[in-house]
């Protein structure tokens, strides 16, 4: 077995920060929520899954524009909405 010489810490000092540190949030719109909260957690770069409890379309209607404006991305998907922020597509591919 061969030595070398391998600094770990040097090597982590030197990676790249991973990009997009939002979180998954797990919600329910059933409009009890303020439509600017939903729209602050994407701004933060936070992914919802929000059970939908009612009508989708009037449900999501006072933020959806808001969400697309910025570059976020909106998708139902069975009983949920699930909104992603910008730069963070949702990958339809395997429901084909």
């Amino acid at each position: 077995m061969s030595d070398f010489d391998l600094d770990l810490q040097t090597a982590e000092g030197e990676l790249d920060e991973p990009e997009g540190g939002g979180r998954v949030v797990l919600g329910v719109l059933d409009g009890t929520t303020d439509p600017i909260e939903w729209v602050e957690h994407v701004e933060n770069d936070d992914i919802l899954v929000l059970n939908v409890e009612g009508d989708l379309n009037e449900l999501a209607a006072p933020f959806a524009r808001d969400i697309r404006d910025i570059g976020g991305e909106l998708m139902h998907f069975r009983d949920f909405l699930v909104v992603s922020p910008p730069g963070r597509d949702i990958d339809t591919d395997r429901l084909e």
